[in-house]
């Protein structure tokens, strides 16, 4: 299992538009991910509700997780969770 730690850009956090993004491209992952924040256990990161139940604002640090060989995954959501989405 390995992960990464991203700071959440988007106005909103994780509401709306940027988590329905971020759900969507979670979901292509050739393996499963999951996302974390504020010591909540982690759920799966192509889940839309599952994402918004986190309640991660502007601001916040979240840890993805997968398995190893998907780092280029993992380096890509993080780009887009460092990326002011509502923009």
């Amino acid at each position: 299992m390995i992960n990464r730690t991203a700071v959440v850009a988007s106005k909103t956090g994780l509401h709306a538009r940027p988590a329905a993004m971020f759900a969507q491209a979670a979901a292509k992952s050739p393996a499963p991910v999951t996302i974390s924040a504020d010591g909540k256990p982690p759920v799966a990161a192509g889940s839309l509700l599952q994402v918004m139940t986190l309640g991660v604002k502007q601001g916040d640090e979240v840890i993805l997780y997968t398995e190893e060989g998907n780092e280029d995954t993992l380096d890509q959501l993080v780009k887009l969770l460092e990326t002011d989405l509502d923009a």
